[in-house]
Parts: C-alpha cells; structure tokens; sequence
C-alpha cells in the first residue's frame, strides 16, 4: 500500500510540474503573468525565512535587509563597472551571510521579543542610512530617490528581458531549489537540531546542541537565498526604493505568508505565500483603485482570522483533506474486496 501511495504522489506532483512549465503557454497577457511572478516571488521569500523563522524558530522581523544588500550591492555592480547580475548576485549573497554573522553572533543570544525587536532596530537603521546615501566614491546608491538598474536591452547576461516568460522560469527554478533545500534541511542533522532548539532550546543546549553554531547556519543559508530574491525582484522591478526593498512591509510579509501557510514545514510557506499573495493583488485590483488601502485592510483581517482560526496554517488544512480522502479511498477499497474476495 505504501508504494501505491508513493506512486500516487509521484505522478500528482510530476503533473503539478508539468503544468507549471506549461502556464507561460496559457496566461498570455503580461500583467497576468507578472501577477504570478510575483506570487512565486513571495512564495519563495517566504520559504527562506522559513529556515530560520520557522525551522529555529526564531521570529526576525528584519529579513528585507537581506533582499536589500542582494539587490544593492548587484545593481551598483551592474551600474558601476558593468559586472553580470549573475555573478553579481553571488557577491550580494555572500555580502548578507557576513551581515547575517554580524548580526547573529550578538543577537541569537536573545530570547522571544528582544531578538524581534533587536531585528527591527537594524533593518529600520538600514532603510534610515539607505534613505540618506546619496552616493559612496563613485558608487551611486540613490539615497531617497531610489536606484534605477541601468538599462542595455534584451540581454540574458544582464539578466533583462523583453518578455515576461524568462522571468517566470528563473523565479520557478528558484522556487523548486528553495523547496528542496528546506527539505533537505529539514530532513537532515541540522534540521532535528533546530527544531530541538524552537521547542525547547535550554533542553537542546543541555543535550549537547551547540544553540549559536546552529541558528547562525540556518541564518546564514536564510540570508544567502533572501538576498537572491531581492536581486530577482531588483532585475525584475529594474527600480530599487529603500522603502520597499528594506522596509518593514517586506520584512513582514515574508513573516505573514509564512505563518499562515504554516511556518516549520516544507510547503506550507509556499501555499501561503502562493494564495494570499494572489488574493492581495485580486484585491488590490479590483478595490485599490476605489479606496485606497482597503486591499491592506482585508488582507490584514484574513491573516488574523487565519492566525486565530487556524494557528497552525492553510497547510493543515490541506494535511486534513488529503487524510480524508485517503481514509475513504482505503474504505473504499476494503469494501470492494470484501464483496469480491477472489479479486476477480
């Protein structure tokens, strides 16, 4: 029965893959297609703060930082000295694992909301300096003003498209990569050691679990593919605005998604991510243009109600139905080899 249900699984997610390299064939339109881009996007932010918000549990309310070096550090590169978004994004990532150290090291000391609040204080700090450097030598960060990703065409080298398509494939492929990388982790030695730790870290430290080694991997890895993103959403966009790559509203809702898609698993954060993001853009579409703000009103009240509600996320949810058709798949199957036990 269990090689059944592996199979059953097997080919349910073989054709999810399948119709998600065939969508491009089937949404045409632009806009549409950046929608969902940009619901892949954000369920991808939200999937890698889900390695140290969820898996350690520990609650960083800060993590646009990290979008904001990637991006920053890639564009000036780009805009500078010309430097490819492909290797640039490396050196962005490899900038947010050092802040992450920097960060970590004094602050995973922290327990509950000091190590939130202490999150807050350095990300609103990076979006103040952000906000007020014009320029640094002769790299041109934009200050308030925002930084523009100097155009050159269509150019897969420069990471710029004409069309919406490669977008789409690239932040899929991110997608899938962040997937497995959350379910290795969470199915390695690292893995059991920070759950260990969210659920009982004065219990892990007297087992022998060394408390700041391992939050500092799990925020190293977070930071590195956080900062990925912000360089995707920056080739994306082609605009950077402290606010919203460092803010507090992008740190946020790489919490909210993943917290109501349900924080600690594997695909929880990406159907929270995937569902509520498009809810937020049906109704910012449909609504925004009426009463400004309303959008973020309902998207807000959904995710209390989904909090209250259902703490444990949509993923539960989803957890439940497939239980209960399994249930009744098995009962079906029993009664019919009762009433036929020759098999014929």
């Amino acid at each position: 029965m269990t090689g059944i249900n592996i199979n059953k699984n097997s080919v349910i997610l073989a054709v999810l893959v399948v119709l998600l390299l065939l969508l491009p064939m089937v949404v045409t339109k632009p806009y549409y297609l950046h929608v969902i881009i940009i619901c892949l996007l954000w369920a991808y932010l939200a999937s890698c703060w889900n390695i140290i918000g969820g898996f350690a549990g520990q609650l960083s309310l800060g993590h646009g930082i990290y979008t904001a070096i990637g991006a920053y550090i890639t564009v000036i590169l780009f805009n500078t000295f010309g430097l490819s978004p492909w290797l640039g994004l490396f050196v962005g990532g490899g900038a947010a694992i050092l802040l992450s150290l920097m960060i970590g090291y004094p602050t995973f000391g922290l327990r509950g909301a000091y190590y939130a609040l202490a999150t807050v204080a350095i990300s609103e700090g990076i979006v103040v300096l952000l906000n007020n450097t014009g320029s640094i030598g002769r790299f041109t960060v934009g200050g308030a003003e925002g930084l523009i990703v100097k155009s050159v065409g269509s150019s897969a080298a420069a990471f710029q498209f004409n069309s919406k398509i490669p977008y789409y494939y690239i932040v899929l492929i991110m997608l899938f990569l962040i997937i497995f990388i959350a379910k290795w982790i969470k199915e390695s030695k690292l893995g059991y050691y920070l759950v260990a730790l969210r659920e009982d870290e004065d219990a892990a430290a007297a087992m022998g679990i060394n408390v700041r080694h391992n939050k500092l991997i799990a925020g190293a890895i977070s930071a590195f593919f956080t900062a990925l993103g912000g360089v995707f959403y920056a080739m994306l966009i082609r605009y950077l605005e402290p606010n919203a790559i460092a803010g507090a509203s992008m740190s946020t809702q790489m919490v909210f998604l993943a917290i109501v898609g349900g924080s600690g698993t594997v695909l929880g954060p990406v159907i929270g991510g995937i569902l509520l993001a498009l809810i937020s853009e049906i109704i910012r579409f449909y609504l925004g243009g009426q009463l400004m703000g309303l959008h973020l009103f309902i998207y807000g009240m959904i995710v209390l109600l989904m909090i209250i509600y259902q703490p444990r996320g949509i993923i539960e949810l989803f957890e439940k139905i497939g239980r209960r058709f399994s249930r009744k798949h098995n009962d079906e199957g029993g009664r019919s080899g009762a009433e036929d036990p020759s098999g014929a």
